[in-house]
């Protein structure tokens, strides 16, 4: 097994002095050398890439302190915080593995058609009163009508009427030609759409569409000046030679911002069951992300709360993006305690650098009145009603993979009479 040197560097010199004081050795991956390397230029290959993720977990912390010099290097203190606005839900004709909203999935999740522009504007404001900066409005499906087209931009404009400031990534599914350019005329910022594994792996997730679709569409993206976001959903039963595969791609796509899933095995699905991770394991991905692709938005996404854990605050040394509360079929952590976790971690909210995430995290609480929606029991994890603490059904308590917890199922936001986690 590949070992890391572990010393300490408290004190290091700058990065690029690190590279001439610490070659390396036989036996040894030195990540701070490496990282310093990465800072001058070089990009990660193959073999690196399968050597730091193989990482012992004794020192899986060191890899994340290395790393975490390319993240503060190019985004400093500052957290980006995304939220996620469900503009139709369910009832895709998609066949992805891992999907709740699938054809043929019987994950009792929530299916609506389409918002009104008005709803999807003030579900995104609230986002916005928490500190997001970045707005994604998705909507389940292949990819969208030209009318669909046209009503997510109807929505794009009020939303940019009444949050100027906010960016707008559009997440429609595969497009078709001049799409890509009528959501920038709009005002969307960005686009995403998720290679989500590796290419070799892709026949046995999906066989509705192809991997060269979703990379098409990126490009399409880009084309029309929208930022590309693309990302992966790990712990869908890649080895790691398909994992290095998949970052090596997003790195050829130049994706401007990455999110990193963590598998959700819903039940329903046909990958329900299926637990691979651990949080440690997590950090490596996330470490070996930030390492390939330096400059990129990282973003820990969906399944953050089951899988990493406790080790969510770490996750911030390389990652410097997250959503904010809830996703698109499951509830994640209060809100309020995502941004307590920034303070706590020594973090700063981007574009409220002189707000502290605390006080967000307070002005949330107090505006969403949740002492009078949740109970005063559980585990706090922001899982409401549905928190299952004495079961199996609290991400947040959970014992680890083995006990196979199921993500909590949303039951707010869009699409019912309550008030989502933001």
């Amino acid at each position: 097994m590949t070992t890391i040197n572990s010393r300490t560097h408290a004190a290091a010199p700058p990065l690029s002095q690190q590279a001439a004081a610490s070659p390396t050795l036989d036996g040894q991956l030195d990540v701070y050398e490496l990282a310093a390397r990465i800072e001058a230029g070089h990009r990660l290959t193959r073999e690196e890439a399968l050597a730091v993720l193989r990482v012992p977990d004794a020192a899986t912390h060191t890899l994340v302190a290395a790393a975490g010099r390319l993240r503060q290097k190019f985004f400093g203190n500052t957290v980006k915080v995304n939220y996620l606005v469900n503009l139709k839900s369910g009832l895709c004709p998609e066949d992805c593995t891992y999907c709740s909203q699938r054809l043929g999935s019987k994950a009792e999740i929530l299916k609506y058609t389409w918002l009104k522009p008005q709803e999807a504007v003030h579900q995104a404001g609230l986002g916005v009163a928490g500190g997001a900066s970045r707005v994604c409005m998705v909507a389940s499906g292949k990819g969208p009508t030209d009318r669909d087209v046209d009503r997510v931009a109807t929505m794009i404009g009020q939303l940019k009427d009444e949050h100027p400031e906010v960016e707008v990534c559009a997440c429609l599914g595969i497009l078709k030609e001049g799409q890509a350019a009528k959501l920038h005329a709009a005002g969307a910022d960005a686009y995403n759409h998720n290679l989500n594994t590796a290419e070799s792996l892709y026949p046995e997730i999906c066989s509705t569409h192809t991997y060269q679709d979703r990379v098409d569409t990126v490009g399409q993206a880009r084309h029309a000046g929208l930022s590309p976001c693309s990302g992966l959903i790990v712990g869908l039963g890649e080895n790691p030679e398909q994992l290095v595969e998949a970052v090596f791609a997003l790195r050829d796509l130049e994706a401007d911002s990455i999110p990193v899933n963590f598998l959700m095995p819903f039940d329903g699905t046909p990958l329900e069951g299926t637990w691979l991770l651990t949080p440690l394991g997590c950090l490596r991905i996330l470490a070996l992300v930030r390492l390939a692709c330096p400059q990129a938005e990282l973003r820990m996404a969906g399944g953050r709360e089951m899988h990493l854990r406790t080790q969510q605050p770490a996750a911030l040394q390389v990652a410097n993006s997250i959503f904010l509360g809830d996703y698109l079929t499951s509830e994640g952590q209060a809100a309020a305690a995502d941004l307590a976790m920034i303070a706590d971690a020594g973090f700063m909210v981007l574009g409220q650098e002189d707000v502290d995430p605390n006080e967000l995290a307070r002005r949330v609480h107090a505006s969403k009145n949740r002492d009078a929606r949740q109970p005063a029991t559980g585990c706090g994890g922001g899982c409401a009603s549905t928190c299952g603490t004495a079961g199996t059904g609290c991400p947040i308590g959970a014992a680890g993979p083995a006990a196979g917890v199921e993500p909590v199922l949303r039951r707010r936001g869009a699409g019912t009479s309550e008030s989502p986690n933001a």
